[in-house]
């Protein structure tokens, strides 16, 4: 019985390898990007931005290998875009003043509770992980930055 459960399964993830969803599109051409546009942006909050949160919350995603690998594909597909919905730093010029200064203060919050960068994602990228001094800069930097819009 749990022979044949287990053949079942297989087959069936062998099968679903052919009906997995596409992965959202990547361009390392975004003449909107934040950290582009906005050459005063220190060199250590680009850094950080690029390494913990880049690779969901850009056009710039690199791909781990097990994101064509149905089911877990299905996850990365939905998590990327539901990221690049929330806020995608590649479209970053397009946004009205008033809401990069609300994606400013989100990213205060979300670092501040420790939502992001996502846990799932820190465990299956090594060196993703936010640092309390990196959660600190990040926060006076996109305070900072939404002060420096109104000036």
């Amino acid at each position: 019985m749990i022979k044949n459960l287990s053949i079942l399964l297989f087959i069936c993830l062998i099968i679903l390898q052919f009906f997995g969803p596409s992965l959202p599109e990547v361009s390392n051409i975004n003449p909107n990007d934040l950290i582009d546009n906005n050459p005063e942006i220190p060199e250590d909050i680009k850094t950080t931005l690029q390494v913990s949160c880049y690779d969901c919350h850009s056009n710039e995603t690199k791909y781990p290998w097990y994101s064509s690998i149905a089911p877990v594909s299905f996850l990365v597909v939905r998590d990327i875009n539901h990221a690049r919905d929330e806020l995608n730093f590649s479209n970053w010029e397009d946004m009205s003043k008033l809401d990069k200064a609300s994606a400013l203060d989100d990213i205060s919050d979300v670092i501040i509770d420790n939502e992001m960068p996502m846990a799932i994602y820190t465990a299956m990228h090594r060196g993703t992980s936010l640092s309390n001094n990196q959660k600190e800069s990040l926060v006076l930097w996109a305070e900072e930055f939404s002060d420096h819009m109104f000036d």
